[in-house]
């Protein structure tokens, strides 16, 4: 007589009660279709308590960072007061410059975690800095009209020289100045706003441009260094020729950057060039998308641009979308998937998408899921330290694909932080306000 070998289950009895050797999980026996996917970032929508700790570890590693004072570059004793600065005075060291470009995007990522989670310390972050540069540029400019020669730790606010010294951090003051918890930074944007209407350099149908790597060389990273600051500009003044400037970067950049079957933007553009090869590269898209949901927040609704405006970054927002890895970053260059993944350009992609789904600009059961995905996989770039991993260092324009493959990264690549900053302010905000949950193993999204 032949006995089977196959497990008979009895009545009450589970497939974990039998003996190993009679276990066999198949489609009869196990639902397979439940089975815990090994994913290389958490998958599951992240709780606002536990999103909180990470900016708090962003928050704590910038306020040691970036001290918020003046010393003597000889002794490295700390001024009294500002009444006592000379040519020695400089910043404090720190990790970061408190007047770069980036720490534009720092001090308004910081106003809008208070804002999103009510934590007064973070616009306390920028406004106690905000003020120090208030404060001191009265102080320094008469001892450095003087003495010209020497290194004025000031002079990309006293005297920009470049669209990086002004837009994004004229942008920040704009903000501070708006919430009115700073006070004498009106002069201060009234000198940026001078340097980006009226210095900077154009095309003759008033693109604005560079003379560098060529002649006549449009960086799409230029965006975000004038149009937010021109489209806060116009929100305080209520003059509409920045609106109207603001607007007109945007439509002249795009049709001459924006790649129409990838919806997605070229980095560079160069005046005397037939032919253009096409570098996505991420961070300048990031620039360029982030720009478009500044100037929306802000512009009238009745602005006659506004929908060519909304037009452009629903198509944006569908391109990268579709360039999304499955790990929930994206690469370096877009459409190349054997470049790197990069952490700036994937939390400003994070803030933005994010940003459109609460304000209705984007359909959140699309594009919800792919939001808590990208900022899944941010959070694991933020080290115990607070530091931010994975960031593409400062960047020119190239035209060949190694000058972007082998762009080093470094967690004192000051680009992270303010993205990281803004990211987790949006997702905090849609995280309170919808709904996310796994049904049938996928991350989905429902209103509440």
């Amino acid at each position: 007589m032949k006995y089977s070998m196959k497990p008979v289950l009895m009545a009450g009895m589970s497939l974990a009660a039998l003996p190993l050797f009679a276990q066999k999980a198949n489609d009869v026996t196990a639902p397979l279709h439940a089975l815990q996917p090994n994913y290389p970032v958490p998958y599951n929508p992240p709780t606002t308590a536990a999103l909180k700790q990470v900016l708090d570890r962003v928050y704590n590693y910038l306020d040691a960072a970036t001290p918020v004072s003046f010393v003597n570059r000889n002794t490295g004793v700390e001024l009294s007061s500002l009444q006592a600065a000379d040519t020695a005075s400089i910043f404090k060291p720190g990790d970061f410059r408190l007047t770069s470009y980036e720490w534009g995007v720092t001090y308004s990522g910081m106003i809008q975690v208070a804002q999103a989670t009510g934590d007064k310390k973070y616009a306390d972050y920028t406004n106690r800095r905000m003020q120090l540069l208030a404060d001191a540029v009265p102080v320094f400019k008469p001892i450095f009209e003087k003495y010209k020669n020497r290194s004025n730790p000031l002079r990309s606010v006293m005297e920009p020289h470049a669209l990086d010294d002004a837009g994004a951090l004229c942008a920040a003051m704009i903000k501070a100045e708006r919430a009115g918890n700073v006070k004498s930074l009106r002069p201060l944007i009234d000198n940026f706003m001078q340097y980006i209407s009226t210095k900077e350099f154009r095309l003759p149908d008033g693109t604005l441009a560079r003379n560098r790597p060529h002649p006549n060389t449009i960086w799409l990273d230029d965006l975000y260094m004038a149009v937010p600051a021109l489209a806060q500009m116009g929100k305080l003044t209520g003059d509409k020729k920045y609106y109207d400037d603001a607007v007109k970067q945007v439509v002249q950049f795009s049709g001459r950057m924006f790649n129409k079957e990838k919806n997605v933007y070229m980095h560079g553009w160069v005046q005397g060039m037939n032919e253009h090869p096409q570098f996505h590269w991420a961070r300048a898209n990031g620039w360029a998308i982030m720009t478009k949901v500044e100037l929306l927040d802000v512009l009238p609704e009745n602005h006659p641009g506004r929908a060519k405006v909304l037009e452009l970054l629903k198509a944006h927002i569908k391109g990268l979308a579709a360039y999304q890895s499955g790990s929930g970053f994206w690469h370096q260059l877009l459409d190349r998937n054997d470049s790197y993944l990069e952490t700036s350009a994937t939390a400003i992609y994070t803030y933005c998408i994010a940003h459109a789904i609460q304000k209705g600009w984007i359909d959140p059961v699309a594009y919800g899921p792919m939001v808590m995905l990208a900022w899944n996989a941010v959070s694991t770039k933020v080290n115990a330290q607070g530091q931010i991993e994975g960031t593409c260092v400062g960047t020119g324009m190239g035209f060949e694909p190694a000058f972007y493959y082998y762009r080093p990264v470094n967690v004192y690549a000051a680009h992270g932080y303010g993205p990281v900053l803004l990211a987790g302010a949006a997702v905090y905000e849609l995280l309170q306000s919808n709904k996310y949950k796994i049904n049938d193993s996928a991350l989905q999204y429902y209103e509440k």
